[in-house]
């Protein structure tokens, strides 16, 4: 129905940048919010931001002002544009797609993950 694969994770020090990506491809007309989650080990995964069809964007407070997170509709494409990194933003970061099945009833697509490494 709907893939999701993330990309663009990889070893940044602190106070660098990482920009991530999220390739959704199959049934996407019923999607509404796109979201990134992370997961640190020993941690729940926890919402990081995120944002509507019409571009409305929300983030976790750990992310405000750091983060931002965007969508290209016409490349099927999500981001997560992150700057300022920390060590505790260390987790595997998660791409999701919540995508209406009948009426109000939702169903929520995860990708595979993509780890994002900050050293001190």
């Amino acid at each position: 129905q709907v893939q999701l694969v993330e990309s663009g994770g990889g070893l940044v020090q602190a106070g660098g940048s990482l920009r991530l990506s999220c390739a959704a491809s199959g049934t996407l007309d019923r999607i509404s919010t796109m979201a990134w989650y992370r997961q640190a080990p020993g941690k729940q995964r926890e919402v990081v931001a995120h944002i509507g069809s019409g571009g409305m964007a929300n983030y976790a407070d750990s992310a405000k002002g750091r983060f931002t997170i965007s969508r290209d509709n016409s490349k099927n494409t999500l981001f997560l544009q992150m700057s300022s990194l920390k060590p505790e933003d260390t987790a595997v970061y998660y791409c999701a797609a919540i995508s209406t099945v009948v009426g109000t009833t939702f169903q929520t697509y995860w990708g595979q993950g993509t780890q994002v490494t900050v050293s001190s």
